[in-house]
């Protein structure tokens, strides 16, 4: 089974992409990439849907967790064009 990758903004610029889950108020990002650069000419939705571009930075992370009042925003990810590019993977 493919993980659920999400992209997350967060309070304060972060953005961060992972296997995301929920346990009570927050929000578990795994195998976490802070992403330092889009690399994109579509905004976020352009590496959601097709994976990180040759541009895309992106610094491991870890484990991320935040409150969930914390996320500003989560895009879904096609989990089949993230593998390879998330922490673990």
């Amino acid at each position: 089974m493919v993980p659920k990758i999400q992209i997350l903004v967060l309070q304060r610029g972060w953005v961060v992409v992972g296997e995301t889950k929920k346990e009570g108020s927050e929000v578990v990002v795994s195998k976490s990439s802070v992403i330092r650069r889009w690399g994109t000419t579509k905004g976020l939705g352009e590496i959601a849907a097709g994976g990180p571009t040759a541009d895309t930075v992106l610094d491991p992370a870890g484990t991320v967790r935040v409150h969930e009042l914390a996320v500003v925003m989560s895009i879904d990810c096609d989990a089949e064009k993230w593998q390879g590019h998330v922490c673990g993977q």
